[in-house]
Order: C-alpha cells, then sequence, then structure tokens
C-alpha cells in the first residue's frame, strides 16, 4: 500500500524552491548515537545459584541510576526497558541530569523527561520505552543520573544484574531531589533496573564499537563506581575520535546457550545490531560455553563442540555483514584455577581448556573476521601461559582486575576498530 503525504501548496513551493547552492551548504543532519548500554536480562528465582539483589516489586519508589556515557552532545534520550515483563509497566515521572556525586546531581542540570510529549507513559509487556529528546549539552565521558518513579506496584522482571555502581531506590516521587542516598528508606543494589541506554545526537560520521561479551566484558572483578571494566578504559581512548564505545556484555553469558541472559545469538540484534551507529562489534564470548556444562549453573547440559561453537561464531559474522557492521573476534583469556573456593571451583578442567585453546587458534586462522584481538596471549603469564599474569589477576584466576582490564583496551590498535573514522574535537558541553 502507497502512503501519500498531503502538504500544503505553500509549503510544496518552498520544498523545491531551495537553490543547489543553499542545499550544498545546508548543515548535515544530526542522528542518534548509542553512548551507553546495560543489556537486558530476565531477573531469576530465588532458587538460582546467585542473588537477584532487587527487590521483588517496586511500588511508589524512585530509581535513580548513574551511568556514565562515552560520546557526549547537545541532546540525549534515554532507554528505559520492560524486555522481560509479563505486565504493562508504568512510569510516573523520569529526569537526567549531569551527576555531581554519589547520588546527588547538578540542580542546573535537571531535566524533566518526557515520552510522547507527555511526562508519564506505560511500557508494554516485552517493550522498550524511549524517552523525548531533552536539550542538555553533556561532554565526552560524563556522568549522567537518571532517576525514575514507578507509581505503581511494577514486578521487576528486566535487570541488568551485574551494574559495576551503587543504584538507590527510595520512597516516593524523588526524581527532582538533589540527592536521595540520604532520604529515610534507602535502599542500594548494584543491580541495573529499567534503565538500558543512553542515546546523544551527534554528527553524522560519528560511530559506535559495541563489544558483546561475558562477565569479562560486563566487568565481572572490576571495583564498583570508577569505570574500570575493560570497555570503559576502551572508551576513554576513543571518545576523542567520536567513536562511542557501548558493553552488551552479561555476566554468565553464552554464545549458544541461554543462562544468565539470553543466547548472543539471541540478543545480537537487539544489543548490538538496533543500537543506533553501531559500525564495528567485537566478540569476546566463548569460556562459558566451556566451563559451565557439568557445574552447579548447569549439570546437566553436554559441552558444545569446536563445529559448533565456531558455527556459532559464523552466524553472529553473518547477521552484521548484512547490516554493514564488521565484527572483530577476541580469543578466551586464561582461566587455570579459576573460582577456587567457591561451588564453581569445577570450572576449570584440562579438557576443557584443550577446548578453549582450539577455539583460540580458530579464531586466530579462520578469516572469519575483520580482525582478531589476541586477549589470549596479551592476559596469560609468560611462565605459566594458562593462567592470568599475577598483576592481571583480580585473584579469581579467572576475571582480570582493573590493571587487567586497563592493558586489555591500551593493548588494542585503535585503527582496527575506527570504520574510516576522522578524529574530531572531544564534545565540551555548555550548560544554559
Amino acid at each position: 500500500m502507497q502512503r501519500y503525504s498531503l502538504l500544503p501548496a505553500a509549503l510544496l513551493s518552498l520544498a523545491f524552491s531551495a537553490s543547489p547552492a543553499q542545499a550544498a551548504n545546508a548543515e548535515p543532519a544530526h542522528g542518534w548515537l548509542a553512548s551507553w548500554t546495560a543489556s537486558p536480562q530476565a531477573v531469576w528465582g530465588s532458587d538460582f545459584v546467585l542473588p537477584a539483589n532487587v527487590p521483588a516489586v517496586l511500588h511508589g519508589q524512585t530509581v535513580r541510576q548513574v551511568a556514565r556515557i562515552s560520546v557526549g552532545g547537545p541532546r540525549v534520550r534515554i532507554v528505559l526497558s520492560n524486555a522481560y515483563g509479563k505486565a504493562p509497566l508504568r512510569i510516573g515521572a523520569a529526569t537526567v541530569a549531569l551527576a555531581a556525586s554519589a547520588s546527588a546531581i547538578e540542580a542546573g542540570s535537571l531535566r524533566t523527561l518526557t515520552f510522547a510529549g507527555q511526562p508519564s507513559a506505560t511500557m508494554a509487556p516485552g517493550s522498550p520505552l524511549v524517552s523525548d529528546p531533552v536539550a542538555l549539552s553533556v561532554p565526552d565521558l560524563a556522568r549522567l543520573t537518571v532517576s525514575v518513579h514507578l507509581p505503581q506496584p511494577s514486578a521487576t522482571a528486566t535487570f541488568h544484574w551485574d551494574g559495576r555502581e551503587t543504584a538507590w531506590i527510595a520512597p516516593q516521587d524523588q526524581t527532582r531531589a538533589i540527592r536521595i542516598d540520604d532520604a529515610p528508606g534507602v535502599q542500594t543494589t548494584t543491580a541495573r533496573l529499567l534503565l538500558s541506554a543512553i542515546e546523544v545526537e551527534a554528527a553524522p560520521a560519528a560511530q559506535a564499537v559495541a563489544i558483546l561479551g561475558d562477565s569479562i566484558t560486563d566487568g565481572a572483578s572490576a571495583s564498583l563506581g570508577i569505570d574500570a571494566r575493560w570497555p570503559d578504559f576502551l572508551a576513554r581512548r576513543l571518545a576523542p575520535q567520536g567513536v562511542a564505545v557501548i558493553n552488551a556484555g552479561i555476566s554468565g553469558a553464552r554464545l549458544l546457550s541461554d543462562g544468565m541472559g539470553e543466547n548472543a545469538l539471541a540478543r545480537f540484534e537487539r544489543d548490538v545490531l538496533a543500537q543506533p551507529g553501531v559500525r564495528t562489534v567485537i566478540v569476546l564470548l566463548g569460556i562459558n560455553d566451556i566451563s559451565w556444562p557439568g557445574t552447579a549453573f548447569a549439570p546437566q547440559q553436554q559441552r558444545p563442540t569446536l563445529e559448533e561453537l565456531s558455527s556459532g561464531y559464523a552466524q553472529l559474522v553473518a547477521q552484521a555483514r548484512s547490516r554493514g557492521v564488521r565484527v572483530i573476534g577476541a580469543t578466551v583469556t586464561p582461566f587455570e584455577g579459576a573460582l577456587p573456593g567457591t561451588p564453581l571451583s569445577d570450572y576449570y578442567q584440562p579438557e576443557k581448556d584443550a577446548l578453549r585453546q582450539q577455539l583460540n587458534a580458530w579464531i586466530r586462522d579462520s578469516g572469519l573476521f575483520d580482525a582478531v584481538l589476541d586477549f589470549d596471549a596479551w592476559a596469560r603469564d609468560p611462565a605459566h601461559p594458562l593462567r592470568l599474569l599475577p598483576a592481571y589477576d583480580s585473584g579469581d584466576h579467572l576475571h582480570p582486575g582493573d590493571a587487567g582490564n586497563r592493558a586489555l583496551a591500551e593493548g588494542i590498535d585503535l585503527p582496527l576498530l575506527l570504520n574510516n573514522q576522522s578524529p574530531r574535537p572531544a564534545y565540551k558541553a555548555v550548560l544554559k
């Protein structure tokens, strides 16, 4: 069915009266760029091996969260998620502001968010909710505070479990409060609730690098509240190039199977390809596919074969290239002795490591990827190659600590990530 736009004759006349010179000199239209993301997960039940650390129901409360964007701009909008909700979820009020410290905001930067022009909205089950753009000039690497009030009983069905940042849950509508961390009855969590993305208005040449990964990307052992995950360090390097970095890591994530989130093949479209501005994706996955089966996380599951893993990677590449997105493969880091003294002390076994090394050899040599980042070679101990370098090890022999995360990010040759991108000056906010 054809759709026709009916315009007054005067507007049609104006539309066709611009001279070629005027058209050539017109400023290119700006677009939206994903500058920060947290991939949605379904909240699990109390019988799961790890606690969810969120209230089962929110009612008449305000959730305040802080997120550090990568690339700045003159306008922002936020994306909320009810991806795993089974019922509509009412948003009573929402604001965004520049963070001052802890839960405090810079008062002059407070902006009320609207949705289709209204200060409240309802999220349908399974859906996102995108706010209207708001004029808030934010610099590169700014920390933004997003506050959302839920006036009705709302089951917490969707979250991002490992936010690596404190969030506050306070009674009543406190979306406009300067700070809420000292409010009576306030609760805290390090999970993300509702908030799944922050987008900025950016120049047409701006682009984003997405990182699809597991707990190593999600930052399981990174220090809380200081943006010390390896994608955070990479964002600092790329922001002056006008390139955002978005983190699509989920702790416990796998390429082929569901676990603490949907498998990567199922969520790739939502968490990476649908994010505005993504031109390149780094994939660092496989360790949980190899090591979860047979543990307390997945006692009945069978370990995948190298052929199954490589076929899964090939599917990711096919999906990405159909959208013009480059794919960079990253080798899986060493993990001998992982998670000692925990219910998952059998996470490492020699036969699992043999499969990891086969997978790494395939990632390096298959020719499938546009480029390869050899994280295994960069992170391992030369004196004991099956283990992380002690200086990089968080202590659990699986996840890098802050120093390891910095080293991984700084080891990347940035031109590998830039898709014909010219450097641009860092965006500096002008608060009005």
